[in-house]
């Protein structure tokens, strides 16, 4: 049976915070601290887990190969002679944020009846634009039966494609024809709008979806000069529920107006700015929290703990619940490691709805298999990085080694590779 499964990108032992990500002000705050990829790691398992316990479908991707010596030779460099920037931006652990991995289409929205899945390009930060090899290389053995999936490479340079972090879908059910919403940047003051109106019309048209339930929206230029790199930081939706912040869309008047249109039943719970503002939804990251049908029917959001420690945040959110709004539950997670080079519980999972027995079953969770992932996190990832460890010989080794570790520990060797 067709269901949603959130899959987790798997923290890697080179998470770091070397603060490549321009426009995203806690990566950027956060540059040159101490980072902790053990905890990271396993914060961001034990949000699977607690996931699994609450009866939500839950995979996983792994980590990619870092340092890539394959990105730095194209460069024509190694590891060992690269400039530092170089060299922090082949040691990123950010492929963790598996919401870029891709674009999602279900089966129920495409022209073929298969779910479409358009990997990312990432082009516009230098230390994601490499990781489009990795991801296809996963997504074509998770996704490898073509009767129910199509695996398709990224959109071309120059248009950036950011994946499923600047991508909504609103539906009836998760396995009913849905409005697919596309969202895409203009200009965001001093930083950079990394989603391209032309790779969101690309890949609606590569996943075959019919153009009267596409909709292609323009992210406010405020949203993104506020910090709001990607859509996910102020606006989630989930089967008929769009949460969103006022302030999240150049236009909210035409594009409330356009989803009424096309999808009568949808649920819009707007948080006004005179609430909760850009600031405090950015920083609490209320909007990047996993918003989820539970099997009792009812929807709940899985939150980072600083959306609890945000008081005009937490307000919003606790009269919500209190007033039987479509939102019924509040899970809170610890998620600080992740948090503080900007990511979220939304960042770290790409949604794929599909029958669970279709996927490659190394790529999904059961509470055996965490254990195993968790001891061998435990085991094998470095307790600390301080920015200038990331010169060191012996981290890029243990980091080589600990992820070819996971990956024969999970059976994917053919991932253990410099190269794809």
């Amino acid at each position: 049976m067709r269901t949603e499964i959130n899959f987790d990108g798997i923290v890697g032992p080179s998470h770091n915070y070397a603060g490549l990500s321009l426009g995203n002000l806690a990566s950027t705050k956060n540059f040159g601290k101490t980072s902790a990829p053990r905890a990271a790691a396993l914060q961001g398992l034990a949000k699977m887990r607690a996931n699994l316990e609450r009866g939500l479908a839950q995979g996983f991707f792994l980590p990619q190969r870092r340092p890539d010596a394959a990105w730095l030779a194209q460069l024509g460099t190694s590891v060992e002679a690269a400039s530092s920037v170089l060299r922090a931006n082949s040691l990123s652990a950010s492929s963790m944020w598996a919401a870029n991995a891709a674009t999602v289409s279900p089966a129920a929205d495409t022209a073929d009846g298969r779910c479409h899945l358009t990997v990312a390009n990432l082009v516009t930060m230098p230390h994601r634009s490499h990781e489009w090899q990795g991801t296809l290389a996963q997504l074509r053995i998770a996704f490898a039966d073509e009767a129910h999936f199509a695996v398709h490479a990224p959109v071309p340079a120059p248009f950036g494609d950011e994946g499923a972090a600047n991508h909504m879908r609103l539906c009836a059910g998760h396995d009913t024809p849905g409005v697919e919403v596309f969202v895409y940047g203009v200009t965001g003051g001093p930083y950079p709008a990394r989603q391209h109106r032309e790779a969101s019309e690309a890949v609606a048209r590569i996943h075959g979806l019919a153009p009267e339930r596409t909709v292609f929206a323009r992210q406010s230029d405020a949203a993104i000069a506020a910090g709001a790199f990607h859509n996910d930081v102020v606006a989630v939706a989930n089967e008929r529920v769009l949460f969103t912040h006022e302030h999240a869309f150049a236009d909210r008047d035409a594009l409330h107006a356009e989803l009424r249109a096309k999808l009568p039943e949808i649920e819009i719970v707007e948080v006004p700015a005179s609430e909760v503002s850009l600031a405090d939804a950015i920083t609490s990251y209320l909007f990047n929290a996993q918003l989820v049908t539970l099997p009792s029917g009812e929807a709940a959001l899985v939150l980072p703990g600083e959306a609890r420690e945000t008081p005009s945040v937490w307000r919003w959110l606790e009269a919500h619940v209190a007033g039987n709004g479509p939102i019924r539950h509040l899970f809170v997670h610890d998620l600080r490691e992740s948090m503080a080079n900007g990511g979220g519980p939304a960042c770290l999972r790409l949604r794929v709805v599909a029958d669970p027995a279709t996927v490659d079953p190394r790529f999904i969770a059961t509470p055996e298999k965490l254990d195993r992932i968790e001891a061998l996190v435990a085991r094998l990832w470095p307790e600390r990085i301080a920015v200038e460890e990331l010169s060191s010989p012996a981290l890029w080794a243990a980091c080589l080694a600990a992820r070819s570790a996971l990956c024969a520990e999970l059976g994917l060797a053919e991932l253990d590779r410099d190269a794809f």
